[in-house]
């Protein structure tokens, strides 16, 4: 059997788009990517056919999802449907950090 294994803390951030990092890792059918939200991020309105799980482990932000607006903070968690609408918009000046799991697997998050 062939254990796939990370440790975060080695991986370096990888920068998305401004004021977005991301670290990522996945298996044959998950991706969990960790997001670092910073202030004066860019807002990207985006969907994807994988349904998405959010988990805010640190700050506070405005989840747009769909024609909803919910807001998040540490402990919260979401459910993002498949090819729905959605981003979300950093609350105050402290960075954000979110998990998010992806099924199926977005691979090209691992790239």
């Amino acid at each position: 059997m062939d254990i796939k294994q990370i440790d975060w803390e080695a991986m370096e951030w990888k920068t998305v788009r401004r004021g977005i990092e991301r670290k990522a890792f996945g298996s044959d059918s998950a991706t969990v990517a960790l997001h670092r939200l910073l202030p004066g991020h860019e807002l990207a309105p985006h969907s994807h056919p994988n349904e998405q799980i959010v988990y805010i482990m640190e700050g506070t932000v405005d989840f747009h999802i769909g024609e909803e607006v919910i807001r998040l903070g540490p402990g919260s968690l979401a459910v993002v449907p498949p090819n729905v609408t959605h981003y979300g918009v950093l609350v105050g000046d402290k960075p954000a950090l979110n998990l998010d799991i992806f099924t199926p697997a977005r691979p090209e998050y691992e790239q």
